[in-house]
């Protein structure tokens, strides 16, 4: 059954302010679309609304940081990354305080909102953001662990966040570090990078159908990507004849970028297949319009895959 990753950001961020008196919210105006409402229900003096105004909310949160607090400030990913970013860079990692940023909606997640409120380049932005923690969970049960890992780890954080319903992928119990991927599916001849909720689901969808034509697939689900985990990428990425990545965000500097840089510095020299935004801007449209319009359903990659074993 779906489960709101939103729903299970807020209830991780309760959890954590009921023993952390330091744990704050700020919010940009959104708090019933990134589902903060309970938190400021329970917590109402540890909820900042600063209104339609990103920039200033991380300069806030740089504030209360300094002054010993763990600010948690969301909106959507565009606003998060491209119209906070000098902030964040400086207020933020620069100076070193400890802000958890959170950009809700990413990539075609932000459906009908559509293509200026669509962030396909987020990912990399942050990830020329030194020190910083970039994750993205890929279901609920890794959304609320995130907000946990995030509260306790040291210095700035950026996480994508899928507000909407997905069925969990993860048993509760589950156990989860930044820094570490999770191989979901084992195969022999073919590996698929995947980072984001969206991209993880239709991944799996792949390897199913896969499956039933005789290929079986490594599915990674890398849940960060800085640091990312590069053992389990090297070694899966030696195992495999052909190599794929799946995100939903640009694949220029993205997560593509990062698997080629990272085979490159270890001297695999494969060649990676990317699926993801190729030098395009958002648009509106459903989420399974959208999926097929970037080529991120698991029928276009289904096809991709068969495509380039064939050839």
């Amino acid at each position: 059954m779906p489960n709101e990753l939103r729903a299970a950001y807020a209830k991780a961020l309760i959890n954590e302010a009921r023993i952390n008196d330091r744990i704050v919210v700020l919010e940009a105006d959104l708090m019933g679309a990134s589902g903060t409402k309970a938190f400021k229900n329970e917590f109402p003096s540890r909820l900042i609304n600063v209104g339609v105004a990103e920039a200033n909310m991380v300069g806030m949160a740089a504030g209360l940081s300094i002054n010993g607090f763990i600010p948690f400030a969301d909106t959507f990913g565009t606003f998060a990354s491209r119209r906070a970013f000098d902030q964040f860079f400086i207020s933020g990692a620069y100076a070193k305080t400890n802000i958890k940023l959170v950009g809700t909606d990413p990539g075609v997640g932000a459906q009908y909102n559509g293509g200026t409120h669509m962030p396909f380049e987020d990912t990399g932005m942050m990830r020329l953001v030194p020190e910083l923690v970039i994750v993205e969970p890929s279901d609920s049960v890794s959304a609320g662990a995130f907000v946990h890992l995030l509260a306790e780890h040291k210095g700035c954080t950026y996480m994508r966040l899928h507000r909407k319903g997905l069925d969990d992928i993860y048993d509760q119990s589950a156990s989860f570090a930044i820094g570490q991927a999770k191989v979901l599916r084992e195969g022999d001849e073919v590996v698929i990078f995947a980072f984001g909720a969206i991209p993880v689901h239709e991944a799996l969808k792949v390897a199913d159908i896969l499956k039933d034509k005789g290929i079986n697939i490594t599915v990674v689900d890398l849940l960060t990507i800085k640091p990312l985990d590069v053992s389990t990428v090297i070694s899966y990425a030696k195992k495999a004849k052909y190599i794929f990545t799946s995100e939903n965000n640009q694949i220029q500097g993205g997560v593509y970028s990062l698997i080629l840089e990272t085979l490159n510095e270890n001297n695999i020299f494969k060649k990676v297949n990317p699926v993801g935004v190729h030098d395009k801007f958002g648009q509106v449209g459903d989420l399974e319009y959208l999926k097929k319009a970037y080529g991120m359903d698991k029928d276009s990659i289904v096809e991709y895959i068969l495509k380039t074993i064939n050839k």
